[in-house]
């Protein structure tokens, strides 16, 4: 079969697409605005690309099917005419949970059945507002390790594997679920599509202010998430969010692990020790050990997570430990991108304000305790956007010795929301005049964080090169 993804170079259609590639299918697809990991990964994969929405491309390209991303809307040209010509189509989540393997490896346990990327495997699903990527990196990973062959898709590129996505041998599926809308024409979150055994229910606050009203909202999506997960299931929750507690309490059938409790509760999954060294105990027991190059608190969270799921699907606690020694993370997580003069860049995908004060701490705590951070970010997502929490932006900053804002392509004023910091705070009009500001004041011993979920106009390059050429 031949599909054409609409969007595919958004991390997860671009996962789909080397699954697609994976099981058989001819795969091509269009998009706009790409950058890395993405683009590299279709191009390393032989995908062909077009670029932009022209409706043009129905007369070259005859695809089996189209699928949608939720990037696409009503009135965007080339949907526009697949849909007044009356061409199949379908959403990405409804793509994976529906689609048939062409390429089928027959055993005697598969023979003369029909193999589907998620029907009748062992789903495991990561979801939450923060952290998805990292978790559904570091559950793959503990199922490796672990000699489960798992397949996975992953809204990143996770190190260790070097793809964002592949089918696996073994009966576990790990997939990043995301909370967003599945596509135009099915307004519900896409990770009602899944239908995990396993879920991970990391966090939860107010995001995606396009789709979502309030945070009541989120909620309800998150508990028909949990409606979905069978009796025998296993539903992994953090034990510190009221928000996931009201979810539950909304209803659950199946078996709830909690982790991340701050004192000792019976059956809980908790953390002694610092995030980059500690004991996992359950209640008062120790169960396993970490020791990992990861920062943060919130990583030490998510792999108390990952742990508890992966127990699910047979790996003890003792052997997860063992196996997130190894773990590297995702790229754009903290990722250090080079160095000048003793200048460090790094490229992070935070975005929501408590993404950005938890990525901030964990560099302040472990890797800058003393030296300078200076927090490069644009407002990118469609919640920044709107503005809908600029007025969270100086605490998600305190932390920062400069903040460095770009004004580019906001209807909000900056200025305006990071008044409170006073000269801490610098805000430019566009990626280049940003890249001016940073150099003039950055010394050696700084770390210039950028964080995006976008492609920041390539700010990590100019950076490097300006402070290069920098007399």
């Amino acid at each position: 079969m031949h599909i054409h993804i609409l969007g595919i170079c958004g991390t997860f259609m671009g996962g789909l697409a080397a699954l697609a590639r994976e099981a058989g299918h001819t795969v091509t697809g269009c998009d706009e605005n790409v950058y890395p990991p993405m683009s590299d990964q279709l191009q390393a994969l032989g995908i062909e690309l077009v670029q932009g929405w022209k409706a043009s491309q129905l007369d070259t390209i005859k695809p089996d099917l189209f699928v949608i991303g939720n990037v696409v809307t009503r009135g965007n040209e080339l949907m526009e005419a697949i849909l007044d010509a009356g061409l199949p189509y379908t959403s990405g989540p409804q793509w994976l949970a529906e689609n048939i393997l062409q390429k089928q490896d027959v055993s005697a346990e598969t023979e003369g059945r029909s193999q589907h990327v998620l029907q009748g495997r062992h789903v495991l699903a990561v979801a939450g507002t923060h952290g998805k990527t990292s978790t559904t990196s570091m559950l793959a990973w503990i199922l490796e390790h672990a000699g489960l062959q798992p397949g996975f898709l992953v809204g990143g590129v996770p190190q260790n594997f070097g793809v964002s996505a592949r089918l696996g041998s073994g009966k576990c599926f790990v997939i990043e679920a995301d909370e967003y809308d599945t596509a135009f024409f099915d307004k519900r979150s896409k990770f009602v599509h899944y239908r995990p055994r396993t879920a991970i229910l990391n966090n939860l606050e107010f995001d995606h202010a396009d789709i979502f009203p309030d945070l009541a909202a989120i909620e309800t999506q998150f508990h028909h998430l949990v409606r979905t997960i069978p009796a025998s299931g296993r539903v992994v929750v953090n034990a510190r969010e009221d928000a996931l507690q009201r979810v539950l309490a909304k209803g659950c059938w199946s078996e709830v692990q909690r982790f991340g409790a701050r004192k000792e509760e019976p059956g809980a999954l908790r953390a002694r020790g610092e995030p980059q060294a500690f004991d996992v105990l359950r209640g008062g027991l120790k169960v396993a050990r970490v020791e990992w190059s990861l920062i943060g608190e919130h990583n030490q969270l998510n792999a108390l997570a990952a742990i508890a799921a992966a127990e699910h699907a047979g790996v003890s606690p003792e052997q997860a430990g063992a196996a997130l020694a190894s773990f590297q993370n995702v790229r754009r997580r903290m990722e250090l991108r080079g160095e000048v003069r003793g200048i460090k860049v790094y490229d992070d995908f935070a975005h929501h304000p408590t993404a950005i004060r938890t990525t901030i701490n964990g560099l302040r705590r472990r890797i800058a305790p003393a030296e300078r951070i200076l927090a490069i970010f644009e407002p990118r997502s469609n919640t920044m956007k709107l503005g809908t929490m600029k007025a969270q932006l100086p605490w998600a900053l305190e932390e920062a010795d400069l903040a460095f804002c770009n004004q580019g392509g906001l209807a909000w004023d900056a200025k305006e929301a990071l008044v409170t910091m006073g000269e801490q705070a610098i805000v430019a009009p566009d990626v280049d005049a940003l890249v001016a500001a940073i150099v003039k004041v950055a010394k050696p011993g700084d770390h210039l964080l950028c964080m995006s979920n976008g492609g920041f106009g390539g700010i990590h390059g100019k950076l490097l090169e300006a402070l290069a050429a920098r007399a």
